[in-house]
């Protein structure tokens, strides 16, 4: 049998059609798991804020506003250690990007940290 060059690129067309099959069919089988694992952590938070081991996230944000104030990005709601903690990610009117640990139950911050942004990382190098 002759050697064909359509036939050579029909079967990896072939394999890779089959490898794109199985990458998405195993991508599928995982979703259902994290949106079962969201749906589980958006239950557990709705009932620390009903048993009132949490306050709830407009009261939290309006608190931390009056005291590191910008532009929310990001809200995580962890339990460390038995305690609830309100993990928050925001932009400051300064443009830092800022982290804020607040224990859920009272609105207290806890830590705040800020990061540099590349700019002002690079001008602290330059003036080493």
């Amino acid at each position: 049998m002759p050697f064909s060059f359509h036939a050579a690129c029909a079967g990896r067309h072939v394999r890779r059609m089959c490898l794109a099959a199985c990458v998405l069919w195993a991508a599928a089988l995982a979703v259902p798991s994290a949106w079962a694992s969201g749906k589980e952590d958006h239950d557990r938070a709705r009932q620390a804020v009903q048993a009132g081991q949490v306050l709830p996230l407009p009261v939290v944000l309006e608190r931390l506003q009056r005291e590191v104030p910008g532009q929310v990005l990001e809200v995580e709601l962890e339990q460390e250690r038995e305690r609830w903690i309100y993990e928050i990610k925001l932009l400051t009117p300064a443009g830092q990007l800022t982290k804020v640990k607040l224990d859920a139950r009272t609105a207290e911050v806890l830590r705040v940290r800020s990061r540099e942004s590349r700019e002002d990382q690079q001008r602290s190098r330059d003036n080493r």
